[in-house]
Formats: structure tokens, sequence, C-alpha cells
């Protein structure tokens, strides 16, 4: 018990330092990475994070994550390269969480993507593209499957109702 305490107060230490910004009240409850590109919002809370590469990472406020989850913004340039299977150029693009987004366990966003307002990724899902606000996407590539109830989630947001 004690010895996770201190993992997590290692994890949080680490984090803050290294982030390009951190809002209010971040929490780091599992073995979590980020860049000197990654900006936080307020109400962050990692349960498992790393986060690779030279691209920006923004994530909103109230973002909660599973454990195991992988942010990464850069990628080998194997599609118009000198070399195979890739070359030495390294190809970084920013990633753009928004605000009140929930990552189930073990999942992985690729370079590039944003995710809206509100949404919700199935644990185990590789995000490959854009997800819209709202939308609860799942699977290898993420596919949206459902919407969250809007008239729901927009009450429960004026009422400021926050995990």
């Amino acid at each position: 018990m004690i010895f996770n305490k201190l993992k997590q107060k290692f994890y949080l230490h680490r984090c803050r330092k290294v982030a390009k910004s951190c809002g209010d009240n971040f929490k780091v409850n599992g073995e979590s990475y980020v860049t000197p590109n990654t900006s936080l919002g307020n109400n962050v809370n990692f349960n498992g994070m790393k986060i690779q590469g030279n691209g920006n990472v923004i994530i909103g406020d109230n973002f909660h994550s599973g454990i195991e989850c992988m942010i990464i913004t850069s990628i080998h340039n194997y599609d118009k390269g000198n070399a195979i299977p890739y070359d030495n150029t390294i190809i970084s693009k920013d990633v753009v969480i928004e605000d009140n987004v929930w990552l189930g366990n073990r999942v992985t966003i690729l370079p590039g993507v944003r995710i809206g307002e509100g949404a919700i990724i199935q644990a185990g899902s590789v995000v490959v593209k854009d997800v819209e606000k709202y939308a609860i996407a799942g699977g290898h590539p993420a596919k949206v499957f459902k919407h969250r109830d809007i008239d729901h989630y927009e009450n429960l947001k004026k009422e400021g109702k926050f995990h």
C-alpha cells in the first residue's frame, strides 16, 4: 500500500515536471509518462498513460484513462523514404483530446487524431482517425457504434457534475 502511494507520487511529480502545462486536480494512479509537448487540462486522471513522440498532445478537462493507455505522436517514414522498411525521418502529428473524454483500458491513439468532447473509447481500441463529440467508439480500428444521450450529457455538464 505504501509502496503504491510512493509510486503514484513519483509518477505525478514526473508528469507535472515534464509536461508543458498541467491544470488543477491532476491525478496519476498508475505508471504514466508524458512529453514536454503535453498540455493537460483540469481534473485529468491517468491510470496508466504513456505519451510518446514529438507531436503536441492537448488533453482537455475531466479526462480519464484506463490502465496501459498510449498516445503516439510520431511515426517512421515508411512511404516515401529512402530505405525499407522505413528511413530515419520522423513524422510527427498532434493529438487533441477534448473535454470529458474517457479511454478504457489499453486504448492506443495514433498520430494526428482528434477525439471530440464527451467521447468514450472502448477498452482495447486503436484510434486511427478522428472521433466525433459524444461518440462511443471501439475496435481495431476504432469505429463509432453509438452516441451518448446528448440532452442528458448537456444537463450533467450544465450542473457541473464531473467525476
